[in-house]
């Protein structure tokens, strides 16, 4: 042990030597955040997902790589999450974190979106997405014991249950689109041609956030510049499938819904100006089997919004005879 005059001045450099490490984080940080801030926001997001355990994966499925996080026991029940239009899977992340202490969780980037590949000239309309999401069930194994899609996430799980009704014992449709539904903003302005989730600058970045959150959370520096610029980036991809949804392909789903053998969960929020909650009417009419839950104040998010909510009533989704 050193002489106790020693100590003090160990002691100092030490926390000089700390008061360094920290100050160059902090340096490499705002560097990093100024020219490459998506690369923030992976990390940021990778550093979260190994937080609450969960476990990012690339599988390839047709020749094409996709993306997935996985989390909760391996001998687990399934609970499969497929993400909405503009989404990802880690929209995802904090429900996940919930649902695994319970089920073997897992939520892919469709085709074409986030880390998954994107085909120069592919079908990525809600059909073809649909059949790719089929293949991928297939290629697991035993099918999960439900099968959760968020708005256009939504539309395609139910086309699965419809086409593909081995894949799917159980559903659960999350403000999902796929059916006629009481006109808004939001699809005045789709029908008229526009693209309301469009983002091209601080402004509509927050107007988007805005439309899909009742109350928005806050991004802070630079997590909304690299949000900012991946959607700008993707503005292209994101009119290219905007374009299918608007057009046959979309109430694809609603002279199918007689064929979903599976018992649906209708999961909306009660405020939602994106998808109205009248759709969950309309889904209930054409559906064999369909239970409703309606969630307050959550927007057109509540995996984000509303997370012990939604993750009890799929829980209890998950749990449904068939």
């Amino acid at each position: 042990m050193p002489p106790r005059a020693e100590r003090p001045r160990r002691w100092r450099a030490a926390a000089g030597v700390a008061l360094g490490l920290a100050a160059a984080g902090v340096l490499a940080y705002v560097v990093l955040g100024l020219v490459r801030p998506e690369a923030v926001l992976r990390g940021g997001y990778a550093l979260l997902g190994s937080l609450l355990g969960v476990e990012r994966k690339l599988v390839e499925v047709d020749g094409r790589r996709w993306a997935v996080l996985e989390a909760g026991p391996a001998d687990a029940p399934v609970i499969v999450l497929l993400h909405g239009f503009t989404g990802s899977k880690e929209n995802w992340l904090p429900l996940m974190a919930v649902l695994a202490r319970s089920h073997r969780v897992v939520a892919p980037d469709l085709p074409g979106w986030g880390e998954s590949e994107r085909v120069a000239g592919a079908d990525h309309g809600v059909v073809a997405q649909a059949d790719r999401v089929a293949r991928w069930l297939e290629s697991r194994g035993a099918p999960p014991a439900l099968l959760a899609g968020h708005s256009m996430g939504g539309h395609i799980a139910a086309l699965v249950a419809a086409r593909h009704p081995a894949q799917v014992p159980r559903l659960a449709l999350i403000a999902a689109a796929g059916v006629p539904f009481a006109e808004n903003t939001f699809t005045r302005a789709v029908l008229a041609g526009e693209h309301p989730f469009a983002v091209h600058d601080t402004a509509s970045l927050r107007q988007y956030l805005g439309l899909v959150f009742t109350d928005p959370p806050p991004l802070p520096w630079p997590l909304g510049r690299a949000l900012l610029r991946q959607r700008i980036a993707d503005a292209d991809f994101e009119h290219e499938v905007l374009a299918s949804l608007r057009g046959p392909e979309r109430f694809a789903v609603q002279p199918l819904l007689p064929d979903i053998e599976a018992p649906t969960l209708l999961l909306w929020c009660d405020d939602d100006r994106v998808i109205d909650p009248n759709a969950a009417a309309v889904f209930a009419a054409g559906l064999p089997e369909s239970q409703l839950r309606l969630l307050p104040g959550c927007g057109h998010m509540p995996m984000l919004a509303a997370i012990p909510a939604t993750a009890a009533a799929l829980r209890e989704a998950a749990a449904l005879s068939r």
